[in-house]
């Protein structure tokens, strides 16, 4: 599913469409059209104007239009892809089909000359927004620093794993990253979030910053380490313990009794 690091690959893919002037735009699925908008709204916005700039907070891609009088918000829900010029920046999500099925785009963009921008999702779970709400997102996983952790962190009993879930706390962190940070740093996900110490937080911020650096280098949030043992029955990596699978803020998370704590 896209979590911040594949929506960073996204932002990249999106980015060779920086100067490029809207064409035409295709909203044939209205649900898919957030905010109140309509496809004749996102029309009278977008065609004639030029895309300025990407960026990118958590898991929301944002393209600015003619330097940001308009800016159109991009989301991907668990099964959302952009493909850019029909080249996919991923090719397959973990958990969806690698399918480009042109019943299943739900927005695009086409630019005078040539070339296209289109979301691809089979289930609908993304959207299009113009002038997205940025205010509920908290710090970026890209930018995440131990100070910012501790505000986040905060001195609240909720599950150390529910916390960085919380997109208005951490954005960008899902199910695959958190997992992975947490058996790489060696904290129990399980664990209150307020009980860190100060240590322990340094720890989980430079954790989660080299694990997202690794991730995205090596493709998406489905190549770390754990991502194999992360089967019923599965052992930890590091020292072969059996791994407890448990809910933990609504998702399924596998961590190592022996090393996480």
């Amino acid at each position: 599913m896209p979590e911040g690091i594949e929506i960073e690959l996204y932002r990249r893919a999106a980015a060779r469409c920086v100067g490029r002037v809207i064409d035409e735009v295709s909203a044939p699925d209205s649900y898919f059209i957030k905010g109140g908008a309509t496809a004749d709204v996102l029309v009278e916005a977008l065609v004639g104007r030029t895309i300025t700039k990407t960026d990118r907070v958590g898991k929301l891609l944002l393209l600015d239009i003619d330097d940001e009088p308009d800016v159109l918000g991009l989301r991907f829900g668990m099964t959302g892809r952009v493909i850019v010029d029909d080249d996919a920046a991923i090719e397959k999500l973990e958990y969806a089909s690698g399918r480009d099925d042109p019943a299943w785009d739900r927005f695009a963009l086409s630019f005078a000359g040539e070339g296209t921008l289109r979301i691809n999702d089979p289930r609908r779970l993304g959207g299009v927004e113009l002038h997205p709400d940025r205010s509920t997102l908290g710090v970026d996983l890209f930018r995440v620093a131990p100070g910012r952790l501790a505000t986040a962190l905060g001195q609240s009993r909720v599950a150390l794993k529910s916390r960085l879930l919380d997109q208005s706390r951490v954005a960008g962190v899902g199910n695959l990253i958190a997992d992975e940070t947490l058996w790489r740093v060696g904290l129990d996900p399980a664990r209150p979030a307020g009980s860190l110490s100060d240590d322990e937080i340094r720890r989980l911020a430079a954790g989660l910053r080299r694990t997202i650096d690794r991730l995205l280098r090596d493709g998406g949030s489905h190549t770390g380490r754990l991502q194999d043992s992360r089967v019923r029955g599965g052992l930890c990596p590091k020292d072969g313990t059996p791994l407890l699978r448990r809910t933990i803020g609504g998702r399924t998370t596998y961590s190592c009794p022996l090393h996480q704590v």
